[in-house]
């Protein structure tokens, strides 16, 4: 019997009432589905579903794009936020696509990074991006990249980012990296707010293994807007292409452009 797994934060009651809603609807089809609250410390693990439904924004998505990741199951983006560049499912049209993801769905991979980091054994997840910034005010951190075995620039800045295509719409883009489409088996290094050096982004292979390393004061590494580690004078953070996509579902056309529009008006508004 199929199950689906709704993602949601406690403090959605919108995005609660319609996974109720359409969970009861899809009981009639014989499909069984459950809850799952993003925020909630002790919430019991998702079980064994056939989909995850991200019912949300954007910080929803990626949320529940790491559960999902982490249990290789295939996700739906649901937009319950403004202009959701992340999410292509309106909440109007929830059952119907969960029901065409079920019966014949179109996967698109998505690239994530895996981030080794000193002293932790396993990669760190991110589906946007990871930035290696300065902790607090008053300084710019030193960074050396280097991508494969060659080294590249030297950056002093504010922080210095590798992201995806998924993630090239977010925090890159408002650094004043390239928009790519999300097909494509790319990373973008990005420096932040940059001082007397190169401020064009480079866009390299998916298969590249880029190396990012702190040269002056202590540096934080933020993975979607997570600080995950802290870095000491000559440490050096790896990032390369996760071993595994994510999985999303595509129910209609991705239509960037449009949402790239979207954006622009709410930001203008």
């Amino acid at each position: 019997m199929p199950q689906i797994l709704f993602t949601a934060f406690s403090n959605r009651s919108d995005a609660v009432e319609l996974a109720k809603d359409v969970g009861s609807r899809l009981r009639a089809d014989g499909i069984q589905s459950s809850l799952h609250l993003l925020d909630e410390v002790n919430a019991a693990p998702p079980g064994a579903p056939n989909l995850v439904v991200s019912l949300g924004g954007d910080g929803t998505f990626l949320k529940s794009a790491r559960l999902a990741h982490e249990h290789g199951l295939r996700i739906l983006a649901v937009n319950l936020g403004r202009v959701g560049f992340l999410l292509n499912v309106p909440a109007s049209e929830l059952l119907d696509d969960v029901r065409s993801a079920l019966d014949s769905p179109h996967v698109l991979e998505r690239l994530a990074l895996g981030i080794s980091l000193p002293g932790q054994p396993a990669p760190a997840f991110a589906l946007n991006e990871v930035v290696v910034e300065r902790p607090h005010g008053g300084h710019v951190v030193r960074i050396r990249s280097f991508v494969d075995d060659e080294e590249f620039l030297t950056y002093s800045a504010d922080g210095v980012m590798v992201a995806t295509p998924t993630g090239s719409t977010g925090y890159n883009f408002s650094a004043g990296g390239p928009v790519i489409d999300v097909s494509l088996d790319v990373m973008v290094l990005t420096p932040v707010a940059p001082h007397f050096t190169i401020d064009r982004s480079i866009v390299v292979a998916g298969d590249s293994l880029v190396r990012l390393e702190a040269l002056n004061h202590g540096a934080e590494v933020v993975a979607d807007g997570r600080v995950i580690a802290g870095l000491r004078v000559g440490d050096t953070v790896t990032v390369r292409r996760s071993e595994r996509p994510v999985l999303v579902v595509e129910t209609r056309r991705s239509q960037l452009g449009f949402r790239l529009r979207e954006s622009l008006r709410e930001g203008h508004a």
